[in-house]
């Protein structure tokens, strides 16, 4: 359990130096805007993606009941409980009332009667269907619904709300922001906030980069409310940069940091967030540009 000390809890306050500047303001107003996306992809392509995924993968066990016995000892330091016995007494067939799984499958994925009748007959694994119904269709679900998902993120197109649809720059006032002094916190120079509030220590080597950085003019964690809609749930990226170029021009840049962003080693969730992320702020029109990093000497040499 994450144990915090009620006593270092600390109110992060802004940065009004950084808050307060131009750079910040103009920052801000290139990110600030919302997106709406809409999505396409191909029926058939996602038929024998499912029906591919459901062949390889689906595995559907009969039903059992499992009977263990164990003994319980009432000790000075507590009550102790050791396993003497575990073995299977039921598993034998019966004769089950099949349920309506293409209404629950069209519920749950709103795709058409007909696509999902498709995927199922060609999966070849309705034969699994009658060994364990519940089983066979809560794994049929998630087979259609990642395979769903990642064709609907490869297709996404993402839209400019308007010029009146964005997170206002006063939501850094009006949001309260705390954290606990010598666990989640870094006192900052270069951050919207007085202290950074980091989430893990890979986002706490990162916010030591920034402030050491001297062409890095300011930054901030992105707080909670800064959402992108994607088809997967909101997405929240990391960090706001603004880097110095050579004393020339500004860079701005909007990170997603990780500890590796090899797409092989994210959750596909993750992965196919980061994607909608990378697609939002194409959408906006602007300079600014989306990164996944995970080492900040190849971001800052790779401008």
């Amino acid at each position: 359990m994450d144990i915090k000390n009620a006593d270092n809890k600390r109110k992060v306050k802004l940065n009004k130096q950084v808050y307060l500047s131009d750079d910040f303001k103009e920052f801000w107003n290139k990110i600030k805007y919302k997106t709406t996306y809409a999505v396409d992809f191909d029926s058939n392509e996602l038929i024998e993606k499912c029906s591919k995924a459901m062949n390889e993968y689906l595995d559907v066990k009969s039903p059992k009941l499992i009977y263990t016995k164990a003994g319980v000892f009432i000790k000075s330091k507590g009550i102790e409980s050791h396993e003497k016995q575990h073995m299977v007494v039921h598993s034998d067939t019966e004769e089950v009332l099949l349920p309506d799984i293409i209404t629950f499958l069209q519920n749950e994925t709103y795709l058409t009667r007909r696509t999902l009748v498709d995927i199922l007959i060609k999966s070849e694994t309705l034969r699994e269907f009658k060994k364990n119904p519940q089983q066979y269709m809560q794994e049929t679900l998630k087979i259609i619904t990642s395979q769903m998902n990642h064709l609907i993120v490869d297709g996404i197109k993402y839209t400019k709300l308007g010029e009146n649809e964005y997170y206002a720059q006063e939501l850094f006032e009006n949001n309260e922001l705390y954290g606990y002094l010598k666990h989640n916190m870094l006192e900052s120079e270069r951050s919207v906030y007085d202290h950074v509030v980091y989430d893990s220590e890979n986002e706490r080597g990162f916010a030591e980069r920034f402030e050491g950085d001297e062409n890095i003019i300011l930054y901030a964690k992105l707080p909670e409310w800064f959402k992108i809609p994607t088809p997967l749930g909101n997405y929240n990226p990391d960090w706001a940069v603004l880097v110095n170029k050579d004393d020339e021009r500004k860079l701005y840049f909007v990170l997603e940091t990780k500890g590796n962003i090899q797409y092989e080693s994210l959750r596909q969730t993750e992965a196919d967030k980061i994607k909608c992320g990378k697609k939002h702020f194409e959408a906006l029109g602007n300079i600014v540009e989306f990164k996944a990093i995970d080492n900040y000497n190849t971001f800052i040499e790779n401008f």
